[in-house]
Parts: C-alpha cells; sequence; structure tokens
C-alpha cells in the first residue's frame, strides 16, 4: 500500500444551539463524504464520515480538546444523557464520542471545562481524565476494557451479596410473624439488597428525574421505590438485584462485541529481538523500538512492527491483517504487517512504524470509530425509543389514576400494574438489538480483511443492485504479462528469443519488463541502444541491427504486412499488446503482453450475481479490451475509453438505471465515482491514496470476492437487526397487556426486559463466530 493513512472517524461531533459547527475530527489527509442530512442526529450540519486513505488507518488527530474516560457510559441513551447536559453550558466547540472505548472528547474554552465535569457528573456519571494528546487510542480502549472487567469482577461479589438478603427479605416475608418488629427487619433486609443492588441505578435515575428525562435508571428507581412503600418490599428488593445481575450479564456480552477486534491487540508481541550498535541483538520493548532500527523475528514468532524485510526469506501467515488464509512468500524489500506470522524462514527488516502507529494498531482503532457512528436502523429505533418510553410512562400514570375508578380494583391494586408497567416500559432491550448487532457486523468484516466505515455502509450495501468495477488492478492483476509468443515467417526461434530478451531487459517500459520476465534466459551483450519515444527501442544484437517496438514502429520502416496486420487484429480483440522483433528486413517474432484477470475476480462476478447483483466494467482502456477482459470474467456490460469525469456519468446512469449503485476502483481516475456511488469499495494492496480517501469501504487483500462477501454480511446484519426489533417489541407488548389485563408481576416484568436485552445481545452476537481467525499458534 503507498499510503500508512487510513481514517479515523470522530463519532458525533457537534455543537451548541447557535455556534457553527466544528468539522468532524478526521486524519490529516483523510477526505469526507458526507452522510444525507437525516443522518445528523443532533447537529447543526450534517455529520461527516472521514474515509480510508490506505491499508491501514491513520492514527487519531487528537486534535483541540481534552479526552474523559466514563467508565459507565455503555449505550447510546446514556451518550444522549451526557449531551443532553452539556448542550446548555456556553464554550463547548465539540464533543467526540466513542462509546466502545467508552471515551469522550470535549473541545471547549478553560471556562467551560470545570462546568462540562459538573454536569456530566450531576447526570450520574464520573469522567476521568485521560493522558495528554498523544497516547494510542486503541491502547486506552484496550485499558478501558480492562477496567471495566474489573469494575465486572468486583460488582459480582455485590450482586451476590444483594440477592442473598432479597432471598433473605422473600423468606422474612413468608415465614416471619406478622409483627410490626418483623415487618422492619423485613424491610431493612430488603433496604440493605437494594443498597447494594441499586445504587448506581438510583444514583442516575434520580439525576435523570432530576433533568425531565425519563431512562431505564429512572423508571427503576420509581418503580422499585413504590413497590417498597406499598408493602412489595420483598419483591422490590428481589426486582433490583434480579435488574442489576442481568445488567452486569448484559454488560459483559455487550464487551464481547465492543472488544471483539480490540483481541487482535494482544497478537503483537510486546517484545523485539532489535541490532544495537555495537551489533549485538538485545530483546527490547516495541514501545521503545525507533523507526529505521533492524529487528530480526525467527521462525514462529509473530512480527512485532511493521517494516520491509532487509534479509531473509519466508512465508508469513497474514490472517489477522488481510484475512488471507493462505501464507504469502516475503523476501528483501516486502512489507511486513505487525502481528502476522513469520513461519519458516528467519527475516530480518528495516522498522517503519512504532508501536502506536502499526497497521494492527490503527485497523483497530478505525474499527472503534466505525463502531461510534449510528446506523441508518439505530437511528430509528433511538427516535422511537424517546417516544416509546414517555408513552409507557403515561399509561402507567394512567393505570393507577383510572383502572380503581373505572374497575373494581383498589388503588393498590392498581398502583402495583402501573409500577409493573413502568418496568415493563424499559427501553434497552430495543436500544441495546442495534448497536450490538453493528459492532458485531463491523468487526467480523474487519477480521476479513474488510475496513467498514461506519454502520451506515454495512447496512447500505444490502441494497445495492449494481456495481461499477473498475479493470486494473481491481479485476485485472495491474500487472502486465507476456500470455503468448511466436516466431514469425522463418526466423529462428531460439535466437529470436535472445534477442527480444536482451533488448526487452534494457528497457524501463512495463511491456518490456513483462517481456524480459516472462522469457527468464540469458541475455547477451546489446550494442548502441536506443530507445525510441512512442514506438520502441533499437540496438546490436550478436552483430544484428534489430528493432523492437509496436506496430506504427513496424510501419515507419515498412515492415508491415496484410498478414501481420490481421494477426495483430486477433490478439488486440483479445486485449492484448503485442510487441514487435524485426531486423531490417523483415518481422522476426511478435510477442502478446496482457493484463491478466485475478484468480478471484470470476468466482466474485458469479457470486455478484447470486445476490442479483449486476456488474459493469468502467475502464479507460480501449472498447476492444474491456469486452475481452469482461467476457472473460463474466461481466455483463463493459464501457471502455472512460475518462474520469465519463467514469462519474456512468454511475450517476447506473443510479438512474438499476438504482442504488457501488463502485468498485483502486485508482485516482476512480475518485470521482467512487464518491459518487452509493457504497464506494476501494483496493486496499494497490490502491492509491485519494481513491480509500473517496471510498466508504477498503479491501485489505485486494480480493474482489470480499465486496460480494461485503453484501452477504449487510443482509445478515440487516436481517439480525429486525430480528431484534421485533423480540424486542414482540416480548414488551406481551408483557404490557399481561400488566393492563392480566396477572403480571414485577418479577415477570424483569425477566421479561431483562430476558429480552440479553437475547437480543445473544442474537447480535451471531455476526462473530464466522470472522475467527484460524491461525496457527506461535511464539510470542
Amino acid at each position: 500500500m503507498k499510503s500508512e493513512n487510513l481514517p479515523n472517524t470522530q463519532s458525533d461531533t457537534c455543537c451548541n444551539a447557535g455556534q457553527s459547527c466544528a468539522p468532524a475530527e478526521t486524519a490529516p489527509i483523510a477526505a469526507a463524504k458526507p452522510l444525507p442530512a437525516t443522518q445528523s442526529d443532533d447537529c447543526c450540519t450534517p455529520r461527516e464520515i472521514s474515509t480510508p486513505a490506505s491499508t491501514a488507518p491513520a492514527p487519531k488527530a487528537r486534535g483541540s480538546g481534552q479526552f474523559f474516560r466514563i467508565p459507565t457510559m455503555d449505550c447510546a441513551v446514556e451518550e444522549s444523557e451526557i449531551r443532553q447536559a452539556l448542550e446548555p453550558i456556553s464554550g463547548i466547540r465539540s464533543l467526540g464520542f466513542q462509546l466502545g472505548a467508552r471515551t469522550l472528547r470535549i473541545d471547549a474554552t478553560s471556562e467551560a471545562y470545570p462546568l462540562a465535569l459538573a454536569a456530566i457528573r450531576k447526570a450520574g456519571f464520573d469522567p476521568e481524565p485521560l493522558p495528554a494528546a498523544g497516547s494510542e487510542p486503541a491502547l486506552e480502549g484496550a485499558e478501558a476494557a480492562h477496567d471495566h472487567e474489573h469494575g465486572i469482577s468486583g460488582g459480582v461479589w455485590r450482586m451476590v451479596l444483594a440477592l442473598a438478603f432479597a432471598i433473605g427479605a422473600e423468606i422474612l416475608s413468608y415465614l416471619a410473624p406478622d409483627t410490626m418488629a418483623w415487618k422492619i427487619g423485613g424491610m431493612a433486609v430488603a433496604g440493605v439488597a437494594i443498597g447494594l443492588a441499586g445504587l448506581e441505578t438510583y444514583k442516575k435515575g434520580m439525576a435523570a428525574l432530576l433533568r425531565g428525562k425519563l431512562n431505564i435508571n429512572a423508571l427503576m428507581a420509581v418503580a422499585v421505590t413504590g413497590a417498597f412503600f406499598i408493602g412489595q418490599w420483598p419483591e422490590a428488593a428481589m426486582v433490583m438485584a434480579l435488574y442489576a445481575i442481568a445488567e452486569l450479564i448484559e454488560a459483559k456480552a455487550v464487551d464481547r462485541a465492543r472488544n471483539a477486534i480490540k483481541g487482535l491487540l494482544d497478537m503483537a508481541p510486546a517484545q523485539a529481538l532489535m541490532l544495537t550498535p555495537d551489533g549485538s541483538w538485545v530483546e527490547t520493548p516495541v514501545a521503545s523500538v525507533a523507526l529505521e532500527a533492524t529487528v530480526r523475528i525467527k521462525p514462529g514468532e509473530r512480527i512485532p512492527l511493521d517494516g520491509v524485510v532487509i534479509k531473509g526469506s519466508s512465508a508469513v501467515n497474514q490472517a489477522p491483517i488481510t484475512g488471507e488464509s493462505i501464507p504469502v512468500d516475503k523476501s528483501t524489500g516486502d512489507q511486513l504487517f505487525a502481528g502476522t506470522i513469520n513461519e519458516t524462514g528467519e527475516l530480518d527488516m528495516r522498522v517503519t512504524a512504532g508501536a502506536n502507529d502499526t497497521t494492527l494498531a490503527r485497523i483497530i482503532h478505525a474499527v472503534e470509530e466505525a463502531q461510534g457512528t449510528r446506523a441508518p436502523t439505530q437511528r430509528f429505533v433511538d427516535r422511537f425509543a424517546a417516544i416509546y418510553t414517555p408513552a409507557v410512562f403515561a399509561i402507567a400514570i394512567a393505570v393507577a389514576v383510572f383502572l380503581p375508578v373505572l374497575t373494581s380494583f383498589t388503588w393498590m391494586e392498581a398502583l402495583y400494574k402501573a409500577l409493573v408497567l413502568l418496568v415493563i416500559a424499559c427501553p434497552c432491550a430495543l436500544v441495546i438489538s442495534t448497536p450490538v448487532t453493528v459492532v458485531s457486523g463491523l468487526s467480523a468484516a474487519a477480521r476479513r480483511g474488510i475496513l467498514i466505515k461506519g454502520g451506515t455502509y454495512l447496512e447500505e450495501a444490502r441494497l445495492l443492485k449494481a456495481i461499477a468495477l473498475d479493470k486494473t488492478g481491481t479485476i485485472t492483476e495491474g500487472k502486465p504479462k507476456l500470455v503468448d509468443w511466436r516466431v514469425w515467417g522463418d526466423a529462428a526461434e531460439a535466437s529470436s528469443k535472445r534477442a527480444a530478451g536482451s533488448l526487452a531487459v534494457r528497457s524501463d517500459h512495463p511491456v518490456s519488463k513483462a517481456i524480459a520476465a516472462s522469457l527468464e534466459q540469458e541475455v547477451a551483450e546489446v550494442e548502441d541502444f536506443k530507445a525510441i519515444p512512442g514506438r520502441g527501442v533499437q540496438g546490436v544484437v550478436d552483430g544484428q541491427s534489430l528493432l523492437m517496438g509496436n506496430h506504427r514502429l513496424m510501419e515507419e520502416y515498412n515492415l508491415s504486412s496484410p498478414e501481420l496486420k490481421a494477426e495483430l487484429a486477433i490478439h488486440e480483440n483479445q486485449g492484448r499488446t503485442v510487441t514487435l522483433l524485426a531486423n531490417s528486413k523483415v518481422v522476426l517474432a511478435l510477442f502478446a503482453v496482457a493484463d491478466t484477470i485475478k484468480e478471484t475476480s470470476r468466482k466474485a462476478i458469479a457470486d455478484l450475481k447470486v445476490l442479483g447483483v449486476t456488474t459493469v466494467m468502467l475502464t479507460g482502456d480501449n472498447s476492444a479490451t474491456a469486452k475481452a477482459i469482461a467476457s472473460e470474467a463474466g461481466i455483463d456490460d463493459a464501457r471502455g475509453d472512460l475518462l474520469p469525469e465519463a467514469k462519474l456519468d456512468a454511475i450517476k446512469d447506473m443510479q438512474k438505471r438499476y438504482g442504488p449503485t457501488g463502485m468498485t476502483g483502486d485508482g485516482i481516475n476512480d475518485a470521482p465515482a467512487l464518491a459518487q456511488a452509493d457504497v464506494g469499495f476501494a483496493m486496499g494492496g494497490a490502491g492509491t491514496d485519494t481513491a480509500m480517501e473517496a471510498a466508504d469501504i477498503v479491501i485489505m487483500n485486494d480480493n474482489l470476492e470480499r465486496v460480494a462477501e461485503t453484501v452477504q454480511l449487510s443482509k445478515r446484519t440487516h436481517a439480525i437487526l429486525w430480528q431484534n426489533i421485533t423480540l424486542a417489541l414482540g416480548i414488551k407488548s406481551v408483557f404490557l397487556v399481561l400488566a393492563v389485563f392480566g396477572t403480571a408481576t414485577m418479577w415477570m416484568a424483569v425477566f421479561a426486559d431483562m430476558g429480552a436485552s440479553l437475547l437480543v445481545v445473544g442474537n447480535g452476537l451471531r455476526l462473530l463466530p464466522r470472522a475467527k481467525n484460524t491461525t496457527p499458534s506461535a511464539k510470542v
């Protein structure tokens, strides 16, 4: 890859009312592809999602502002609460949320920071300052996950004690004498259970109520408190204990989705064998290895940093980076990626990226940033939940007030039913159903070598009806090869081959290089060698004056013939470039060079057709070559002789004709079409920076089959999203009816709510197993 910068999005960068929006935070070279205005959430201008510039994501541009970790910020609802708490504060220029790492960037005036932190604390959260700019975001995310793991472990014992006290309260309720002393004792036991399990819930709930907001914590706080004071204290204690335990389990499950990609970080070893100035090799922490240092990797070890091979050859398993299951041969001059496995030979490499800037670390950060963006379905669910929760709260009040008036229920029975409704009203299962699924999909794609810049593109890929494909470097290898050669007339094969190889090896032209590489024979000395611009070369080989070049050169020397023209037409119709070898009298041989189709292209095109996607080739090559390559690859339509603006017009035409259209390319001339397409796919290995800046998805190993896999993953992700929404709403609908007209209890309500949450989380995590790498173990 030509550049080592891939994008980083800063999630949901916003501004205060009346202020101008700060631009979304991106890597220095990253371009942006604006989302539609409807996707701007609560920003005053549409959000922009920056795009990749190369195989490796660029390190995050930390930019201005301060970073804070908020350990209890687990979902979009809590992000929204923090955002709303900060909205009234003047002086805040922009906010950047990363739910995956539980971090918040605040860019504000110095006077606004204390006010912002006070507002966050008032909302029920405890912001923790992060180190100054420059530390690695991916590592911060790993540390956040590590800290949260400790929080979960510490909370387990507290939940066990809370459950034990709740069970004790239930036992006292059933077995203890019905006297005031025993009731007070039972209420005290229940109160301890509620205190152990619900401190955090009450803290967040009361903060929300004071701000006039209704969230799950507020609903649970009101419901449990109400149940306690109407005499249902054993049930209140058990509900709070069960709710807290379910929250703990849910947090663990959600972290599995969020941290799926962070597991790759552990693949890079902590130590590197570095060459010191005195010539000795010393085990050194990777963080201390400087750029341009020489590092040695022994067989079976993982590569510690990005670099270029300067000595040795080996097969390297690159599955963690590109998703390739077959090891790739590496030798002098080839690139190595941190975290990949050196399988056979010893390699010495020159370090090209520091520990915080490796391809692996930047891929992790790129996916984390993508996780911070909201997919269309997630935005819909958030808007729905914002209406749903107050609506059910209003229904609960109506039940408490009007049920005794209209029916035979007592006031206490009606109030109890209203409290049950409050528990059922929790939107947690609904809200969490989408981000877990989207994050799992993004992580699954990344482990296959597919970098998707956000949930929007993950969802939109399933809608594609047509995909335009660039030819060179996308469908073909982008490297010309000698595919056919023959002597012409009575020329001798051996001498013609020797002469052609001798002339070709002296030329820098790609076609000449392809001929020289394919002939593979000992070359002769060339005298009076001369390049003829736009035509070919000439020189004296073994005492014979020779020409080697295109048909135009032969015509200038009157060496063409009708038979030769007919032969050339056959090759040109097959998309080949023909070079001719001649002496001063006759043509001696012809050499046909072509850009060969990748082994994976035919299957990729077939897979897209199975998915109902029409394929169209767009290329700057001549129409004959385009049609020949398209026919060989199985592409439906081919359009040649296209300049960049013509490719752009072709995408617009396809969008009108077919509907949502994708574009796959790797060159600068593909960038306008990639930006215009509904979903742009860039080839990450051979692609230019400009192409990958304009694209929405980067295919790390240039395998066209990954495009079809992305469409399949998008369809599966969408299906699971709507399964989760249906499950969450279906379960709640049943219990809403049972609560009003049946015999639903608070126990049943909390089991239904938390059961639904765990169910949708588990369903969303089904996307992850397909992404697991089956890389062999390696010595670290």
